[in-house]
């Protein structure tokens, strides 16, 4: 590996070309980063997380959870897609960061098995709770981050 201007380049001066597994960690991370980003614009600048059904809007407006009273369904609501959002992107952020300037981390098993447990989690809840487009995204980083995985462990 080589430096240009005190930053770790993503090819390698043993092994010709790119690493496979740090594009294919980029590749993973890239998903996470696009649909935390449009997921977050959808919730503070659209309204395609509004019931198609006004009333249930309204009631949420109107209603508090059980817990407390200091905020509303709808205000739970919102931070909850704000908060959901801003992970997202927080851990395709921080896997892309690592990928490009902190490759060794990659090798990590710890750090290999909580992320690759993070990205399950997120499949599988879109495949339970959540539609096509985000449940296909996080397919993809996820078979990202295991081939990247399988590379580590192999290659």
């Amino acid at each position: 590996m080589y430096i240009t201007k005190g930053r770790t380049c993503i090819f390698n001066s043993t092994k010709t070309g790119i690493m496979l597994e740090r594009v294919l960690w980029i590749a993973g991370s890239l998903p996470f980063l696009l649909l935390g980003g449009v997921h977050l614009l959808y919730t503070f600048f659209t309204n395609k997380f509004s019931s198609r059904n006004s009333a249930v809007d309204e009631a949420m407006k109107t209603s508090h959870p059980v817990l407390t009273r200091q905020t509303t369904m709808w205000n739970a609501w919102i931070g909850f897609n704000a908060s959901h959002s801003s992970g997202v992107i927080y851990i395709g952020l921080v896997n892309f960061l690592i990928a490009v300037f902190y490759p060794i981390i990659i090798t990590n098993s710890l750090f290999l098995c909580v992320n690759l447990i993070t990205v399950v989690f997120y499949l599988w809840l879109g495949k339970k709770y959540w539609f096509g487009v985000p449940f296909k995204g996080i397919l993809i980083s996820t078979c990202c981050f295991f081939s990247a995985a399988l590379v580590v462990a192999f290659g």
